[in-house]
């Protein structure tokens, strides 16, 4: 079958610049054909070949003793003792989940768990952060519905718990309601000597296809939907996302793992983004040598499939193995026993090459390297973005703030980004397998046993993409510490970072700044916390008629527990306990109404997104984690909780909805700022302890160690819930009714917007 010649028209179309065009011509020494032009626009894609970043991402610290595998595998890996490796990453699936919400995350849950059992590691859990736009759209409310539904479905089909995520609903300004985010993290653990990689290596070894049948779904899924910014034609791009199968994917799973215990397996890769392009030429690319295909023997679903459709399609659940020559039945046999189509399309050749045949004739003939490794480099120009006219927050009078107090804390409590995420997580299994310890809402980090060992591993994601828009490097900062926050509240101490960048359009310079400015914030914090990135993603694109999102790192950090069973959660434990605040820091009086006017209250009570995020010390910040993990170990500690978006009194309330019986908690404030900033600011290194009164003194000397500052804010109580502010009693309620309003916000307004 002759192919269409290929235009300048046609190279456009496959988003590829003439200058990148003539790179080709260069490196085939002719025109390329129309499979090999698909190829190179795949691969050169921006969601593929990080062809805007890579110079950027070279910043971050990836190295550690830590360290197996750092970025450029298909996933991280880390010693986290006892001979295991973890192995995680996290993905981006926004574009898909836009055009077609729940494939598009169902999808995105599939592609992120072939990324950890490809590695040989069995996958032990699931997370998910999530953006959408204000739910007073209805369009938001489907999008978050789809996505949710997606999610779901996928993880509890494979039989993988989702025990946890991070979900915000943002005004218009975000960008999220025409661009949702959708970013899942997986982990996955491994015996250290199991680890395998997708490298391709031994000439004349056998590469077998192995999996769903190749249908044309999801072509230029890469890049067309991910490398390219939204526009009104947006939704007629449903072709082009991927159609999962989660009951498949668990045979290829544990065929997978089954034939790794043979020893047959040279090497393996997911066909993810561009398919059977992208796990071929990485793969010789990556082993230093070529392969050679014949693809009329890849198993296809539908007639008259063309060279280019085969190659490109991005059809799920499929992987490329390499087998050991001569052993290859034994892994044929185990995939045929497990109902799986497994054939073998090619081999390892030396000359360093992706030759592609079709019955006979030579569709596509190419070096692997120039593909997966030589890809054009981009060093984008930077440009600061102007400043901004903006109106900063006006404090109440100290009277009306006290009048209003209860009716903000209320609306605050039940805020969809606030509110519990119970509608969300209900409808997700995270408890399957049984190795969940604290699962979502019973902890600031999910926390997972590993049978047959004393090791917990806790993992959070965490990101705000509204401080990141007022400054970025400040809001990286912010979301590596509350990530190590988050795990250090479990009594976790972090260890490794994988992170996903979601960004506009790489080709605006603020655009890159932006981008700029996240790395440098996010390597400062992971250099102080010692939290080496280990891999990830960036997302480009993410914007629709030239609305970019606000600019949203998403960290996903792993932390590693020597003994699970100290493990602490979220919530009060027991009436009558002291309740301490570790990392009283002072507010910068300068900058108040510039830091209130960036907080969820700002956002949600007066409507307003300004000024500029909290500053934070690392330094001190770092003195925190310590402190608190120690005071963990020895036992003073019955439950932690970080404060973050809402400021104090909604961490305090969160705390007393910890339990099933709703404690309660009864506190004393003072000092001559603002009673709202005092209430609901945010400024970052601090953690609300519940504390025996027996281990109040030690705590508080602990704290002097570390040169932690640390206060006795009050008591738990059986159900009361009391703020005293420079001897008033400004806030005085039952713990029941702040619960309903916590409890039951987001499924409320998710209901409103459908009525």
């Amino acid at each position: 079958m002759s192919e269409a010649a290929v235009t300048a028209d046609l190279v456009a179309q496959h988003g590829l610049t003439a200058e990148e065009y003539e790179g080709i011509k260069e490196i085939l020494g002719r025109e390329p054909t129309l499979t090999e032009l698909g190829i190179f626009s795949v691969m050169w894609s921006e969601h593929c070949s990080y062809k805007s970043s890579k110079v950027h991402l070279k910043r971050l610290p990836t190295t550690g003793p830590q360290v197996l595998q750092g970025p450029g595998e298909n996933a991280g890996v880390v010693d986290i003792g006892d001979g295991l490796a973890a192995v995680f990453k996290i993905e981006s699936h926004n574009h898909p989940s836009f055009v077609e919400p729940f494939q598009g995350a169902a999808t995105g849950v599939g592609g992120i768990l072939r990324d950890i059992f490809t590695m040989g590691a069995r996958p032990l859990a699931i997370l998910d952060a999530l953006r959408f736009g204000s739910l007073d759209n209805p369009k938001n409310r489907s999008l978050a519905e789809g996505v949710v539904s997606g999610i779901a479905f996928y993880g509890n089909c494979i039989g993988v718990p989702t025990v946890g995520g991070d979900v915000y609903f943002d005004p218009e300004a975000s960008g999220y309601a025409h661009n949702p985010l959708v970013n899942p993290l997986c982990l996955g653990v491994a015996p250290r000597e199991k680890i395998f990689f997708a490298r391709a290596r031994g000439v004349g070894n056998p590469v077998i296809y192995v999996g769903a049948k190749t249908g044309r779904d999801g072509i230029h899924g890469a890049s067309l939907l991910a490398s390219a910014e939204f526009d009104e034609t947006s939704q007629q791009k449903r072709p082009n996302v991927q159609i999962g199968d989660p009951f498949l994917e668990k045979l290829l799973l544990e065929a997978l793992l089954e034939g790794l215990e043979t020893g047959a397996i040279v090497a393996l890769q997911d066909m993810g983004a561009a398919g059977l392009t992208c796990s071929t030429c990485e793969m010789s690319a990556r082993g230093g040598t070529g392969m050679e295909i014949e693809l009329e023997r890849v198993p296809q679903r539908e007639d008259g499939m063309t060279p280019y459709e085969i190659m490109l399609s991005e059809s799920q659940e499929r992987m490329l193995v390499v087998a050991e020559n001569g052993r290859e039945e034994e892994i044929l046999s185990v995939f045929r026993k497990w109902g799986l189509d497994a054939v073998i399309i090619g081999q390892v050749t030396a000359d360093g090459r992706l030759r592609v045949r079709h019955y006979g004739e030579v569709a596509a003939d190419i070096p692997a390297r120039p593909l997966a490794d030589d890809c054009p480099v981009y060093n984008r120009p930077l440009a600061v973005p102007p400043p901004r006219i903006e109106k900063l927050i006006e404090f109440a009078p100290e009277t009306v703030a006290r009048r209003e107090l209860p009716e903000n804390f209320l609306r605050l409590l039940a805020s969809p980004t606030l509110a519990s995420k119970r509608w969300i997580f209900q409808q997700y299994d995270h408890t399957v397998r049984t190795n969940t310890v604290l699962g979502p809402g019973q902890g600031d980090a999910a926390v997972l046993r590993l049978k047959g060992t004393r090791i917990g591993l806790a993992l959070t994601v965490d990101g705000n993409g509204r401080y990141c828009s007022l400054n970025p490097r400040r809001g990286a900062q912010l979301a590596v510490a509350e990530a190590a926050r988050n795990l250090v509240c479990v009594g976790a101490r972090p260890w490794a970072v994988t992170n996903c960048l979601n960004f506009g359009n790489p080709e605006k310079s603020e655009i890159m700044w932006q981008f700029s400015e996240v790395i440098e914030g996010m390597a400062e914090a992971c250099r102080v916390f010692g939290t080496p990135v280990t891999g990830g993603n960036v997302s480009f694109y993410n914007e629709t008629r030239g609305k970019a999102i606000y600019p949203t790192p998403v960290i996903g950090m792993l932390g590693v527990l020597e003994e699970v069973e100290r493990c602490v959660g979220a919530g009060f434990r027991s009436s009558g306990n002291t309740i301490v605040l570790l990392g009283v820091r002072p507010f910068n009086r300068e900058e108040l109404e510039q830091t209130f006017s960036s907080s969820e209250y700002a956002k949600s009570i007066r409507g307003l997104v300004a000024g500029q995020p909290p500053e934070i010390d690392l330094a001190y910040e770092k003195r925190v984690h310590d402190c608190c993990l120690e005071a963990i170990r020895r036992g003073y500690v019955a439950a932690a909780h970080d404060l973050s978006e809402g400021g104090l009194l909604v961490a305090l309330a969160e705390a007393c909805f910890g339990v099933e019986s709703k404690l309660g908690a009864v506190v004393t404030l003072a000092g001559e700022l603002p009673l709202e900033a005092v209430c609901f600011g945010e400024e970052p290194s601090r953690i609300l302890l519940e504390v025996d009164e027996q281990h109040l003194a030690d705590l508080l000397g602990l704290a002097a160690q570390y040169q932690v500052e640390a206060r006795q804010l009050g008591w738990t109580t059986a159900g009361e819930f009391r703020v005293h502010f420079n001897g008033n009693i400004v806030l005085d309620g039952d713990v029941a009714h702040l619960a309903e309003a916590w409890g039951t916000g987001l499924a409320r307004q998710m209901q409103a917007v459908s009525g």
